[in-house]
């Protein structure tokens, strides 16, 4: 027997998707989404500097599922069943074209997040979606017929046949204690997606240079990571950084955000390589300074800074420069040491580490494998992708599954 009354927790990408494609599905449902603050879609708005990162052209299931720290395996299954193609022709199907920028990221070809916005709104309004800000769920009860019953902080209480939770990640444990009294175990939370903190080293005074391509790893440790990488009035961000937090969020988190960062300022070039380049240069260019002539793809200002790092002055020529500054220079390019002290979190972004063991989720149908009628989507999972629109497409996928099986 079809559900009479659906309820979704969760006003962000997941709990709308879920709720829209719910009432699509089962139209004589009463479908209502609940959230507890008074905004909705509040990391959708913000996401991509406000554009909303959507998805990323992987349509190769295989590798997109490796794009995510926590989940890989798993989201197999989910992708298999709603993939990056299906959700580009979904939003396609009602007005919202989206374009793929040299990186792979996808957003809408308006370059505004308030397009996704109203998208889903106008979807929600238009098969009567029930939405209700300034509810705060403090107990769901599992009743003998199968139902369940939602308390209300404020008081009051929801029923419901079919329950979807969407609530997104939550950096605090405590904050999955409503969950936990379900029966449901909870992997320690613990921030993923976040940039590092160098207090008081000159390498801040570089705040707005990139590269293109850097190689971090942290000392002690296996993790290593490539891409583009952005210098802050704080430290160090872009994708490289990103990436090097989301696949170490628990290592990170035991080093408590303390440890060294090992930069590669050019990962293509080996140690050989970069000598034989210097050779070269000096031979061409003997009587040409050090600091004001670099040969390297590398940023004006980066390139000074790494040649002060090094040790050389500022007037010296090519042809003066010792062995020992030579080694030193290739050291500062190749192995460039940092200490990492503490963590920047995007706040309206944050990306979470940890949420619902998926051991107690079938996610053939995203239904709680300790709770029956109970289906969870998005980040309230122990899921998380990288940056450039992997979490998106993670509460995209996961809440059409979960929408599909909660009104059989």
């Amino acid at each position: 027997m079809k559900p009479k009354q659906i309820i979704v927790i969760g006003g962000g990408a997941a709990g709308f998707f879920a709720a829209i494609n719910s009432a699509q599905l089962c139209p004589d449902a009463e479908v209502v989404l609940l959230e507890k603050t008074n905004k909705l879609l509040s990391k959708v708005r913000v996401s991509g500097g406000g554009r909303c990162n959507v998805t990323h052209a992987c349509f190769d299931n295989g590798l997109l599922v490796k794009h995510y720290p926590r989940g890989e395996k798993e989201l197999k299954s989910v992708f298999s069943r709603f993939s990056t193609s299906d959700t580009i022709n979904w939003f396609e199907q009602r007005g919202v074209k989206l374009k793929t920028e040299a990186d792979g990221r996808m957003f809408p070809t308006t370059d505004t997040s308030e397009t996704i916005v109203e998208c889903l709104l106008r979807e929600a309004e238009k098969l009567d979606v029930k939405i209700k800000q300034g509810v705060d769920v403090e107990e769901i009860i599992k009743n003998e017929d199968g139902t369940f019953s939602l308390n209300v902080k404020s008081g009051g209480t929801f029923s419901c046949d079919r329950l979807i939770i969407a609530t997104g990640g939550n950096s605090k444990n405590e904050a999955y204690e409503w969950l936990r009294k379900l029966g449901h175990t909870i992997v320690k939370p613990v921030p993923s997606l976040f940039t590092f903190n160098i207090p008081d080293n000159p390498v801040t005074q570089l705040m707005g240079v990139s590269v293109p391509s850097a190689r971090v790893r942290v000392a002690g440790s296996k993790l290593q990571t490539e891409g583009p990488l952005l210098i802050t009035h704080w430290g160090m961000s872009g994708p490289a950084v990103l990436k090097a937090s989301a696949w170490g969020a628990r290592i990170l988190s035991e080093m408590d955000y303390h440890f060294t960062a090992l930069l590669n300022w050019l990962p293509k070039h080996t140690e050989e390589k970069l000598r034989i380049e210097f050779n070269d240069h000096r031979e061409e260019f003997p009587a040409r300074s050090v600091m004001g002539n670099c040969p390297l793809e590398l940023p004006k200002r980066l390139w000074e800074y790494l040649v002060n790092k090094s040790g050389i002055a500022a007037e010296t020529r090519w042809a003066d420069l010792s062995k020992k500054n030579l080694n030193q220079l290739v050291n500062a390019i190749l192995n460039d040491e940092y200490k990492v002290k503490g963590k920047t979190t995007f706040k309206e972004e944050f990306v979470t580490c940890g949420g619902i063991s998926l051991k107690e989720v079938d996610l053939a149908t995203m239904q709680s494998r300790v709770v029956p009628g109970l289906f969870f989507a998005g980040e309230v999972l122990d899921v998380d992708g990288i940056t450039g629109g992997f979490n998106f497409q993670n509460a995209w996928s996961t809440a059409w599954v979960a929408a599909g099986n909660a009104v059989k």
